[in-house]
């Protein structure tokens, strides 16, 4: 007897695709953290909350100096975080992360961040900070 064709047996439900990532994983990070990022999304964030922000950040750090110096930055934000128009959203998301993630998980993603930030600070004109732990990022950039 012939096999059955698999259409024939799922009839007319569409085959389920796996989706393609909108932004790229997060920086050469162990299993574990990748396997504490994805729970962490999956439970307190939305799919890829991490690795858009680490995308933004690094865009910021790498990209024209203008981005990091001169409007829009400078001028006021729109009220839309996800817009782009206020870094300090994505860096603050970043933040949430590294306080919601186990310690080991949290250490290798801050690793991951303190050479973009020490890039923007050192880009950036004035940043008026009081230490390497206060978010210099809000309202500043």
């Amino acid at each position: 007897m012939p096999r059955r064709r698999p259409s024939a047996l799922r009839g007319e439900t569409p085959v389920p695709r796996p989706r393609r990532r909108r932004f790229p994983p997060v920086g050469p990070v162990s299993g574990s953290c990748v396997a504490a990022l994805c729970r962490l999304e999956r439970t307190r964030l939305w799919p890829e909350a991490t690795a858009e922000a680490f995308w933004h950040w690094r865009a910021l750090a790498h990209g024209p100096l203008r981005r990091v110096a001169d409007p829009p930055f400078g001028a006021p934000s729109c009220g839309i975080p996800e817009c782009g128009c206020d870094p300090g959203y994505f860096r603050d998301r970043l933040e949430l992360a590294l306080h919601l993630l186990p310690r080991k998980s949290a250490r290798e993603l801050r690793a991951l961040l303190r050479p973009l930030d020490e890039k923007i600070l050192a880009r950036a004109r004035i940043i008026r900070a009081d230490g390497p732990d206060d978010p210099w990022w809000r309202g500043e950039l």
